[in-house]
């Protein structure tokens, strides 16, 4: 059976799951001169970066990930030059709108100085904070996106260190005295999905503002499966072999190899590979925690959103949910298991910018909340009362639209563990550590196999570099040869 599937009866390495992370193990490794199975359980490849027709024939939704700063910004897609297979990024005029209790907008632009002069008597306090680390963006990047090693700057990692291993809160109140730019900050840092008085909430929002500013936060032409179908074709290009349609459920399964890397969650790894692993790692595997879920929605649309503030329009992604303290009630509810009436909303207008989203003179959107994980609730109407109350009219204009609940989300792909989109909880405890405290994170304690998804440094986003380090640790565990080439 295992030749009728696959071409070989062994190869140097075997991938399992195809996602961002997945692929960068699978192409670095190939790239290296190894034999490398890419194994897939579903028929389409992509993981969390997959576009389809959701709602209405021609309407192309994104099923997870849409906005990527951390892809442009990834040392490792940049050195795959992946718009030679055909990859386009778009910018909208202005990367992010955030929209305040009062239906007003606060933009972020692409210049630090723009943003800074909308943001009244915090302007100075907002530049300050972000202006070197934009500036050197192209040094910072590589060291945040690193893993577990020492910076090759270490004076600029330690002023970034200084803001942003603080609460998002406490960053707020020590430097702005206005609510514009901690409610535009919190927003982002609200993209780490913790209560915003946590420590290190602060980094995700200069992660992604400085990015924001230095890169963008583009879409991809066509949708995330763009960046997918480049990949592949890039993995391809090296020799490198696909297999869809084939779920794991243990590494008996796969044909012999000196290597197993697999893009999944411990919980998944346990599930597949429990009987290789020590008990003691099984054990720290199972301390392994995840995070609240998410409620996802896609609409198709006659029209474009009718915005109350129109420079809405400027911005591919809006967030909406008011000021600082309400956003972090709203955080605060999830984290203690309850749905409030007034989450944090989370929109992408995409075909306002790619017109291959839709049909002619048609529009979509998408939109997540944030959820008690495992929430089998339904959130539709709650999101669309927001967005009505943000863009009245706008529940006229819904031709069709596509929910997914929490546990649905972990129905199609095991890694959202309920409802978990960031490969687990990213707390001071597992952000830089995960899934445990180990200088390798990407080595397990059987020889050959090794763990490369967002379960591992640095974390969740479309960057490809956990798949990038985890192949690294391959080489340098079963290939040494050819490590350091």
């Amino acid at each position: 059976m295992k030749n009728r599937i696959w071409s070989r009866s062994s190869y140097d390495v075997v991938v399992v799951g195809s996602g961002p992370n997945g692929l960068a193990a699978a192409i670095a490794l190939s790239r290296a001169g190894l034999t490398v199975l890419l194994v897939e359980r579903e028929n389409i490849p992509g993981g969390g970066a997959r576009t389809t027709e959701l709602t209405l024939p021609g309407f192309r939704h994104d099923v997870c990930s849409a906005v990527h700063p951390l892809a442009v910004a990834s040392p490792f897609f940049r050195d795959l030059n992946l718009e030679r297979f055909g990859l386009q990024w778009i910018h909208s005029p202005a990367p992010l709108a955030h929209l305040l209790g009062d239906g007003t907008a606060v933009l972020l632009e692409r210049s630090v100085d723009a943003t800074a002069e909308r943001l009244g008597r915090d302007g100075r306090a907002y530049r300050g904070l972000l202006a070197e680390f934009v500036e050197r963006f192209d040094e910072l990047a590589p060291m945040i996106l690193g893993g577990i090693r020492m910076p090759r700057s270490p004076a600029l990692m330690a002023r970034f260190g200084w803001s942003a291993l603080r609460s998002m809160r406490g960053l707020a109140r020590s430097r702005f005295v206005e609510q514009r730019a901690g409610a535009l900050l919190g927003g982002i840092a609200a993209h780490s999905i913790l209560p915003l008085d946590a420590p290190a909430t602060a980094a995700f929002a200069l992660v992604l503002a400085s990015a924001a500013h230095a890169v963008g936060w583009p879409i991809a032409r066509g949708g995330s499966g763009a960046i997918v179908a480049a990949l592949l074709a890039c993995f391809r290009e090296t020799g490198g072999e696909v297999v869809t349609g084939v779920p794991v459920s243990s590494v008996d399964q796969l044909p012999t190899a000196r290597a197993y890397v697999f893009d999944v969650t411990p919980k998944q790894l346990l599930a597949v590979a429990g009987d290789r692993l020590t008990g003691r790692y099984r054990g720290r595997l199972r301390r392994f925690r995840y995070g609240p879920g998410v409620f996802k929605m896609d609409w198709a649309l006659r029209e474009p959103i009718p915005w109350r503030d129109p420079e809405c329009a400027r911005a591919a992604t809006v967030h909406l949910s008011g000021d600082l303290e309400q956003l972090a009630q709203s955080e605060a509810l999830v984290h203690a298991g309850v749905a409030g009436d007034s989450p944090f909303v989370i929109l992408v207008q995409p075909s306002l910018f790619d017109p291959t989203r839709a049909p002619p003179e048609r529009h979509t959107a998408w939109a997540y909340c944030h959820v008690p994980r495992g929430s089998e609730g339904d959130f539709s109407d709650v999101i669309e009362s927001v967005i009505e109350r943000f863009a009245p009219g706008y529940r006229d204009l819904v031709l069709a639209r596509h929910c997914v609940t929490a546990g649905q989300l972990e129905l199609y792909n095991p890694n959202y563990v309920g409802g978990d989109i960031t490969g687990g909880m990213s707390d001071l405890g597992q952000l830089f550590f995960r899934p445990m405290a180990k200088l390798d994170p990407y080595a397990t304690s059987a020889p050959d196999l090794f763990l490369c998804s967002s379960s591992t440094p640095p974390g969740g986003g479309v960057h490809g570099m956990c798949g990038y380090w985890a192949a690294e640790s391959v080489l340098r565990h079963r290939f040494s040869r050819l490590a350091g080439r």
